[in-house]
């Protein structure tokens, strides 16, 4: 009877640990799906009836970390506090490890991770890949993330005996993707991934957000049908089509929406996604009215993107007071890692519009160009910045700006070199316009005049209001070399003129050399021979000395009568 009773333990153990199993891969699914309330709630109903089941804890502990289903953001602490639960009674669990590893590189202690990582890797003698995929998952979704020890690490789950794991070349994409910023490479890998699951929708999206990033309509559109078309129930390509059509089309966007919606768990977003079709479709005071509303019922809980929306609304209506208190507002509210690129442009610009706030405007475009990941990006918000101050006339940020965007642009052209130079001399920084004219401009563009003529304007105007240095001297004989053998040099007449009464000026006023300041005066009468002013002080300068004046004589005196004697 004994036997038979252990018999039935086992088969009930088992049985249990195969629907615990199942969960598992059922709450897996529902994380792939982007569908973290359901999730959430799988794993949690695994975990109540088996407190030390070490997967479901994992990817309980994954779910928190990608997005908290109460609040729609992440929740590091309560992954955090999950973790350190578990490895209290399962401390040499591998997959426990690498998730307390992944907490760690996340709050920067990059050794400590590293350490968890290679127990792992010890303990399961580097032969598995979950593991392997759980140390590259936990670098790909990290700012502080190792591209290269994750590459290395996912590479040799790939060499494991009979390997066949999709998952493993999709996190190889996104460490590409999202750690090197190496588009190509990721492709590569999503493809691969396909290749061993035709149907797997994840890595044909993931390939589309790529060609989104560079702003391929013609790639990313059609890579996110084409995750639809292969899983009709993958929720996020149909967000992404959502989003894309929402300024475009508000009939397909809300089409779209309607379709992830169905196949999504609902979150508090939604609700603000809905409100936002107002804004889409112009009906501000609607979307005003209703984003107020839900501020005011949910008050500390509201989503602070609702202070953005109304910003929004009152901008486009003109309303830039009311735009910048909600912006203030939302600023106030918001999480710092929520922020987007555009929320700082979208701030810059308003702050723009009121006296005094240009340094707070420029550091808005700041962040902007750091939370950008791909250089377009950058490229497009530094020449942004680089306009707003050159509309606003505040010189020191467009000089900054211009240089900013320069710097970004890969191929520079002469007119952004033109265009630095110059932001920088309106400004008044007149060294850095000459360590640009002078030491920039000149030299990759030899055959051009306005790295002559803004060299000698930079120098002229560090010197004092006599020239008495005589900075320019030399840009000006350089200038006036150019203006007279270049092939345009009729068109370079006046350049031409200015240069020599410059140097005219300089040798008569400061040197009191006259012969050479007459020499100059006759170069420009070389240039133009009717210079009337140039002939003039050549005749006043090359004229004789007057003749001396003889002295005027003194009337003679007369001479004094004797007094006569009595």
């Amino acid at each position: 009877m004994k036997k038979v009773r252990f018999g039935l333990v086992a088969v009930i153990v088992l049985a249990a640990n195969a629907l615990s199993a199942q969960a598992v891969d059922q709450g897996k699914k529902f994380l792939y799906y982007e569908r973290f309330e359901s999730a959430k709630e799988t794993f949690e109903k695994v975990l109540a009836s088996n407190p030390n089941d070490i997967e479901a804890t994992y990817w309980l502990g994954q779910t928190l970390l990608t997005a908290s289903t109460a609040s729609g953001v992440r929740d590091t602490v309560a992954a955090k506090a999950l973790y350190q639960k578990a490895l209290q009674t399962n401390g040499n669990a591998p997959l426990l490890l690498a998730g307390m590893g992944e907490i760690e590189l996340r709050e920067g202690k990059k050794a400590d991770a590293k350490q968890r990582f290679e127990t792992a890797i010890s303990l399961t003698k580097g032969k598995d890949v979950d593991i392997l995929n759980a140390i590259g998952r936990a670098n790909a979704n990290s700012k502080n993330g190792d591209a290269a020890y994750a590459i290395e690490k996912l590479n040799m789950a790939t060499q494991t005996k009979k390997f066949h794991d999709p998952e493993t070349y999709v996190l190889l994409g996104d460490v590409y993707r999202q750690l090197l910023i190496d588009g190509g490479n990721a492709v590569t890998n999503y493809q691969k991934a396909l290749e061993l699951d035709p149907k797997l929708a994840e890595a044909e999206f993931k390939i589309g957000k790529i060609y989104l990033t560079q702003k391929n309509t013609d790639y990313f559109l059609p890579a996110f049908q084409k995750a639809i078309a292969l899983d009709p129930s993958y929720g996020p390509a149909y967000y992404e089509l959502f989003y894309y059509w929402f300024y475009r089309d508000v009939n397909k966007a809300i089409e779209y929406f309607d379709k992830y919606a169905a196949v999504s768990d609902h979150r508090p977003r939604d609700d603000y996604d809905r409100i936002s079709f107002q804004y889409a479709a112009k009906k501000y005071q609607e979307c005003i009215s209703q984003s107020q509303q839900k501020i005011s019922s949910l008050g500390t809980n509201a989503d602070p993107l609702y202070y953005k929306l109304i910003a929004y609304c009152y901008n486009d209506q003109g309303d830039s007071l009311n735009a910048k208190n909600y912006l203030d507002q939302y600023f106030a509210h918001q999480k710092a890692e929520d922020f987007v690129p555009m929320d700082y442009t979208f701030y810059a610009k308003v702050l723009l519009k009121f006296p005094g706030n240009d340094s707070l405007a420029s550091l808005n475009y700041r962040k902007a160009v750091d939370a950008d990941t791909a250089l377009a990006d950058k490229l497009k918000d530094a020449q942004d910045a680089a306009g707003a101050f050159t509309s606003s006339k505040y010189k020191p940020g467009m000089a900054y700006w211009e240089g900013e965007a320069y710097k970004l642009t890969k191929n520079p052209a002469q007119a952004e070199l033109y265009r630095w130079g110059y932001a920088n001399y309106s400004a008044g920084y007149y060294q850095r316009a000459d360590s640009i004219f002078c030491g920039v401009y000149e030299q990759k563009y030899p055959n051009e005049i306005y790295g002559y003529l803004w060299c000698a304007k930079t120098k002229r105007a560090q010197d004092d209001s006599l020239n008495s240095q005589g900075l320019a001297v030399e840009p000006y004989k350089k200038l006036a070399q150019f203006a007279r053998t270049s092939p345009d040099s009729a068109k370079y007449k006046n350049q031409a003129i200015e240069s020599y009464y410059y140097l005219a000026s300089y040798f008569n006023d400061i040197k009191k050399d006259k012969d050479s300041s007459v020499f100059y005066l006759r170069k420009v009468l070389e240039v133009d021979p009717g210079n009337t002013t140039a002939a003039k002080f050549i005749e006043i300068l090359t004229a004789p000395p007057p003749k001396a004046q003889p002295a005027n004589k003194s009337q003679a005196t007369k001479p004094k009568t004797k007094k006569s004697a009595r």
